[in-house]
């Protein structure tokens, strides 16, 4: 039910996109490859039961939640306002 020049769906096509870009963005900030037995931070033993659950991982739950407070957020505007490609 778009309007003007925008063909049926459209909206749904934005909305669609932007939850797989979300998606694809979580996926990519999981960790991967070998994990570390020691913090990177703190430089704290990472329990076994942790690295079990999450391969590749490399910070202990404290240092990894103080990182996740702080993710910059960033992407592409799909929604059509001038006002917001203004910003």
């Amino acid at each position: 039910m778009a309007g003007g020049w925008a063909p049926d769906g459209a909206v749904q096509d934005q909305i669609d996109d932007t939850v797989k870009d979300a998606v694809l963005g979580a996926r990519a900030r999981m960790p991967a490859g070998e994990g570390s037995e020691y913090c990177e931070d703190c430089g704290e033993r990472i329990p076994e039961r942790r690295r079990l659950a999450l391969p590749g991982t490399r910070t202990c739950v404290s240092c990894q939640t103080a990182r996740d407070a702080v993710i910059v957020r960033g992407g592409i505007n799909r929604r059509g306002s001038k006002d917001s490609q203004l910003r």
